[in-house]
């Protein structure tokens, strides 16, 4: 997405937990001629969000785009099947609903004042297909999913534009997709899935990015869903 809307034209702020891999992110974006900067802050703490978005406008001006997409790998983070959610469980999922709410509160008015912006709120394919292993995840992805319609539905007639992305299956190149495949081919040898088979049901990081953007630039549907169930 970076690389993507930078090609566009747009100065880009990457936002991570750590900076291990921002040398490498600044990299690629300057070999693109995108001017970038790298912040690190947890945008799952309101006040570490606030902060950074602060900085960011501070450093490169107005935000003009916002994709909020952030996702983990801890134990915490993984699902809790339908059957065996529990309100705790389901309330430690939902955490990411009031950050991306208030991430786009923080951007919004702005927006709105210049009648000029982009919004747009990835999420999984549970969202619109039922999913019972992902189980407390679901409920979240929903949530992030109506919010982002109903967002658009909102902001029709203005020159600020939201949209969904539900991205069902494993980002090439991700690091989730990466720790799955590698489990995948290490469990299943003689079996007939190997590297070759995975990336065939992987989705394109570059085809999500590049048909978000004519999403965003025709404006003419408030979401898209890529899944390798399909």
């Amino acid at each position: 997405m970076a690389r993507r809307f930078g090609r566009a034209g747009h100065p880009v702020a990457i936002v991570s937990r750590s900076d291990t891999r921002h040398e490498r992110y600044l990299a690629h974006l300057a070999a693109d001629g995108t001017t970038a900067i790298a912040l690190v802050a947890d945008v799952l703490a309101a006040e570490q969000q606030a902060a950074v978005l602060a900085r960011v406008v501070e450093r490169l001006g107005p935000i003009e785009v916002l994709y909020f997409g952030p996702a983990g790998m801890a134990p915490s983070d993984f699902p809790v099947p339908i059957d065996q959610i529990t309100g705790e469980s389901a309330l430690r999922a939902l955490a990411v609903v009031p950050r991306a709410v208030d991430a786009v509160a923080s951007v919004l008015p702005g927006m709105i004042a210049r009648d000029s912006g982009v919004i747009l709120l990835p999420t999984g394919l549970s969202a619109v297909r039922p999913m019972p292993p992902l189980g407390n995840l679901a409920l979240a992805a929903a949530a992030l999913r109506t919010y982002a319609v109903t967002l658009h539905a909102a902001l029709a007639g203005t020159g600020v534009y939201a949209g969904s992305l539900v991205i069902g299956g494993g980002i090439r190149g991700g690091d989730i997709f990466e720790a799955m495949a590698g489990h995948r081919v290490e469990g299943l040898a003689g079996s007939g899935l190997d590297e070759h088979r995975l990336a065939a049901v992987s989705l394109d990081p570059h085809e999500i990015a590049d048909r978000a953007w004519r999403m965003a630039t025709a404006r003419d549907r408030a979401e898209l869903v890529f899944s390798v169930l399909d």
